[in-house]
């Protein structure tokens, strides 16, 4: 009545955006739409509100603005867990190429490294070359043994049950299970073997 200003201004543009952005996200929420695709509406956002753009005739929220261009500045859309990796290493061993080690005290089995070193520490992936009739004693590992027999005829007694891999075969021993292995009489084993860790064989009894 007097001509003054109603002290209820118009909602700014910035909360019309922020309004719009809680309802999408509701609508998210609805359809389980990913956190990712969520955040980066966020950050959209809070980007579009820094720069405080007002429709003709509003006033500018200086307040807001200032929240808002802070907000925008420190936050950071996650990471998705499926980005893409760079390339792999192309890696190539022709037979020829293999440089073979014989463990120590072994009684002649060798091994030629892939990656990392079988007899060293961290993962590692190698070949194993065991003599024909090569038989080790009860014993264990400290942790899984995945095992590609590619020649001859490897064996694992585990639990008094003889089980034997030829070429092609495939088996993978349990950390700390009691066993025997070796290769058969005939000719000489060629194996595939890869772990997390440096490879270890830890005397033990049938039982244990």
């Amino acid at each position: 009545m007097d001509g003054s200003t109603n002290s209820l201004s118009a909602p700014s543009a910035c909360a019309l955006r922020t309004l719009k952005f809680k309802e999408t996200s509701m609508r998210a929420k609805a359809k389980n739409i990913t956190a990712v695709a969520a955040a980066m509406t966020s950050v959209a956002l809070l980007a579009a509100c820094s720069g405080g753009a007002e429709p003709k005739g509003g006033q500018k929220n200086r307040e807001g603005s200032s929240t808002a261009a802070t907000a925008s500045s420190t936050v950071t859309p996650p990471t998705s867990p499926t980005a893409k990796k760079g390339p792999s290493e192309f890696l190539s061993f022709p037979s020829p190429g293999r440089t073979w080690k014989e463990l120590p005290d072994s009684g002649g089995v060798k091994y030629a490294n892939v990656q990392g070193d079988l007899a060293g520490s961290g993962s590692y992936e190698a070949f194993v070359s065991f003599p024909a009739g090569k038989d080790n004693p009860m014993h264990v590992h400290s942790q899984d043994l995945p095992t590609v027999v590619l020649k001859g005829t490897f064996y694992a007694d585990i639990d008094g049950k003889r089980v034997q891999y030829p070429a092609g075969s495939y088996y993978r021993l349990p950390a700390g299970k009691p066993h025997l292995s070796g290769c058969e009489k005939g000719e000489d084993c060629l194996l595939f073997q890869y772990q997390e860790d440096h490879f270890d064989l830890v005397p033990a009894k049938a039982g244990e």
